[in-house]
């Protein structure tokens, strides 16, 4: 085990050497190497693509998947984990290009629940099971003015990555099955159209899903304050574990930062709001809205941002929520206050914790963060407060903060803390750490 607790610094503590090596030397290493990757040194004709990715993720919780007085204590879950991604992209040939990627995980130390029949319950869930997968393989074809039509699975990120998304942040990501096609409308100024068709999806645990699902998603830019979205999203499962996600989903986005003030001080905002109701196989009949809020600034390399976001919930399956979407990025690092809060499968609550609360959740926070070293270097704090819908159930709160390090484009140093805390018997407290280093050519 020594050996095992050893290699969990190696990557960090290789990228820290690098970053005090002669500078001007690594450059022209650095160089070199992503010369070597690309098939030429001018123009987008193809290259060799490779990510790797180290982590060290700690999770300690004060109970397990037990609901009601009788705390089930889990024993604390150390994951320490390695990624390697790797892709081959071709050159452009009559308008047509192909890629194919590649992604492994591989557990260097196996002390958590992996979440997909894991046979270590005994500790705490850390969502990053060791296998391998064809992540990416897809073609596309760029001949139609300012459009471009990409088939095969591949990789969708739309807007925040809420409703479509990759999930990124776990080790192994999200991918789909799908036509897509982009388009930038000329005849109007400003328009991106994003549409999709999404037949299969492929999430982080390797779990596959069957789906029927048209996504629509279009961006006005208005000058230099922001962009209009609208978005229309209908996801029909075909696989009867998952017809209670089935959902339609419309909404309206107005998002931006304003042009400077006093050549330092920029204005944040965001507003928006979307509305949700049973389609197709979902046997449930319900409507719930959602409403995000947020405003903030930036003067002299700080942000200081406060916001609301509110999903609603009338029951059991019957809440606003995000099957698709990077849900770790919203609603505290923790993973623990995740809607729906009624889903099977739900890992921010236990189900039966679900059953009994069917409800909506009401996340109100603020956000500050500060970059430094010419952007380089930064640094992140959050503060949530989580009710239910009507304000008057509080489920916790949390305490999330991070420090980024990039040198360069290729590499990166990342340390993140998350604690959520809580006096409601449906959660637990959960403290999170992460470790993690990264090189991407």
């Amino acid at each position: 085990m020594k050996k095992q607790k050893m290699k969990q610094w190696l990557l960090p503590t290789a990228l820290i050497s690098m970053s005090m090596a002669n500078t001007a030397a690594f450059a022209d290493y650095t160089q070199d190497v992503e010369d070597a990757l690309n098939f030429y040194h001018y123009g987008n004709n193809g290259a060799v693509k490779a990510d790797i990715n180290y982590r060290y993720e700690n999770v300690n919780q004060d109970k397990g998947p037990t609901f009601g007085p009788h705390k089930q204590f889990v024993e604390t879950a150390n994951a320490n984990t390695a990624r390697l991604r790797l892709g081959l992209l071709s050159p452009t040939l009559y308008d047509f290009q192909a890629y194919a990627e590649y992604q492994g995980l591989y557990a260097l130390e196996n002390d958590y629940n992996q979440g997909v029949l894991s046979p270590n319950t005994q500790y705490s869930k850390v969502q990053d099971p060791q296998r391998s997968e064809l992540d990416q393989l897809w073609l596309s074809y760029k001949g139609i003015d300012d459009t471009l039509v990409k088939f095969g699975r591949q990789r969708i990120k739309y807007d925040d990555d809420r409703f479509i998304g990759n999930v990124g942040w776990r080790q192994l990501e999200q991918t789909y099955d799908s036509v897509t096609l982009l388009h930038n409308y000329q005849a109007l100024f400003g328009l991106t159209i994003n549409a999709a068709y999404l037949g299969h999806m492929q999430d982080p645990l390797g779990q596959n899903a069957k789906l029927s699902a048209p996504l629509l998603n279009l961006n006005y830019k208005i000058n230099d304050w922001g962009n209009v979205i609208g978005y229309g999203y209908w996801l029909d499962f075909q696989d009867k574990v998952n017809y209670a996600k089935s959902s339609q989903t419309y909404g309206l986005r107005f998002d931006g930062k304003s042009p400077k003030f006093y050549d330092t001080v920029n204005f944040l905002y965001t507003a928006e709001w979307g509305i949700q109701s049973n389609y197709a196989s979902n046997p449930n009949s319900y409507t719930a809205d959602r409403v995000n809020l947020m405003g903030g600034l930036t003067a002299f390399d700080f942000t200081l941002q406060g916001a609301m976001e509110q999903l609603d919930g009338y029951g059991v399956n019957k809440t606003f929520n995000t099957p698709l979407g990077t849900n770790h990025a919203f609603q505290g690092w923790a993973d623990v206050i995740k809607n729906p809060l009624s889903l099977p499968g739900n890992t921010g609550a236990t189900a039966l914790a679900a059953a009994a609360l069917g409800k909506g959740i009401r996340d109100v926070f603020a956000t500050a963060s500060y970059k430094m070293m010419n952007d380089s270097l930064i640094l992140t704090g959050v503060y949530h407060d989580f009710f239910d819908d009507t304000g008057g159930v509080k489920f916790g709160s949390e305490w999330d903060f991070s420090v980024l390090k990039k040198f360069g484009k290729h590499y990166s140093l990342l340390a993140k803390y998350a604690d959520f805390y809580t006096a409601n018997s449906a959660f637990t407290d959960t403290q999170k750490i992460w470790l993690q280093g990264n090189i991407t050519f």
